[in-house]
């Protein structure tokens, strides 16, 4: 077992990354309130991992409420977080019940959100079973839910007490789950840290076959790099941001395709390529380097074009988009491999360019 600790002063958490970890309760017990928690998790998940956790808990003295909602991004809504609600509620659970989300994403983040509201605020422990909740999500307290007119609209900063990645999760995950997550782990490198990018380049057979030695330092090199960004900037008045390349493309993109037609990850490697052509249209980012960032995307399995969203469309969606101060929408760019920036002033035009692929 790696740990990793994102050091927020007296709200630190450790991030515990290795294998076996979802049955041991001697992670957890330390940062229980009390001997009582609502699991938290979705109808996928729960047939392969509740028992496992629920087990190891309640043979530690711990009484576990199940929550199980439904799986997919379209039902990141209020709809499910009133269900998290109701079934605290009906168990009676207190405001020293600790919430713990066995899941990827979308139950990382409704369980968050819910811990963050519930009694004005619960304790929360993250357990996530995604290659992209470990990497991402799981990291940081951004907790959320989805409206209508755009994702991640309604939510709260909350961080957890604790986050425990099992590399073993993995190993059930789909393959196209396991490549969604890729996205924003090829991501951290290109905004941080070319070395990671190019190992990436190297490795990026060795993590598709699941090697667990590849995985564990592809996640713990992200929680690195996301958790000392967050450190500095936990919520996200500047440095944070730059967490968002290809995340203003990539959201337009899943509200315009439809939630849960594309993964999150999938959208975000789009996006990614979008902002690669536009950081080379704007003389930023050579030409070379914005292909060698297509080329490991498409070697990942992760998408580069979107068919179905014209560009007046995919405009007015990053109209929406929460990077925007007073009216402006702000891009997150690179400068070079290992270094991004954000900019508001786009010409239009260069703009246009990169959107035409969309016509």
């Amino acid at each position: 077992m790696q740990t990793y600790t994102v050091a927020l002063g007296d709200r630190a958490y450790p991030i515990h990354i290795g294998t076996n970890l979802l049955s041991n309760a001697e992670l957890v017990i330390p940062h229980l309130v009390q001997k009582r928690v609502a699991l938290v998790t979705n109808e996928v998940v729960a047939p392969y991992y509740l028992d496992t956790v629920r087990g190891a808990l309640e043979n530690a003295g711990v009484k576990v409420v199940p929550v199980i909602l439904p799986d997919g991004e379209q039902f990141k809504n209020w709809e499910t977080l009133n269900t998290v609600y109701d079934q605290l509620l009906a168990a009676r659970c207190e405001r020293g019940t600790t919430i713990i989300a066995l899941g990827g994403g979308v139950v990382g983040d409704i369980s968050g959100f819910a811990a963050a509201t519930y009694q004005r605020g619960a304790p929360f422990i993250q357990m996530p079973t995604t290659l992209l909740a470990q990497v991402d999500s799981s990291i940081g307290g951004k907790t959320a839910i989805n409206h209508p007119a755009g994702k991640n609209m309604i939510g709260a900063f909350y961080q957890p007490q604790l986050v425990i990645s099992d590399m073993r999760t993995l190993l059930t995950l789909p393959d196209r789950e396991l490549k969604a997550g890729l996205a924003e782990i090829i991501k951290h490198g290109l905004i941080s840290d070319a070395i990671f990018f190019e190992w990436l380049e190297e490795n990026i057979t060795r993590i598709l076959a699941r090697d667990m030695e590849a995985l564990a330092h592809a996640v713990l090199r992200s929680c690195e790099i996301k958790g000392a960004v967050v450190v500095r900037d936990e919520r996200e008045l500047g440095e944070r941001a730059l967490l968002n390349f290809g995340h203003t493309f990539g959201h337009a993109i899943e509200n315009g395709m439809g939630y849960g037609v594309w993964l999150h990850g999938e959208a975000v490697a789009a996006g990614m390529s979008l902002a690669s052509d536009l950081s080379a249209q704007l003389g930023m980012l050579g030409a070379p380097a914005a292909q060698r960032i297509k080329k490991l995307l498409l070697r990942a399995g992760l998408p580069i074009e979107v068919e179905g969203i014209s560009p007046t469309k995919m405009r007015q969606l990053m109209s929406l988009d929460k990077k925007s101060r007073d009216g402006n929408l702000r891009f997150i760019l690179l400068e070079r491999l290992g270094s991004a920036v954000i900019r508001a002033d786009i010409p239009p035009e260069a703009l246009d360019r990169t959107l035409a692929c969309l016509a």
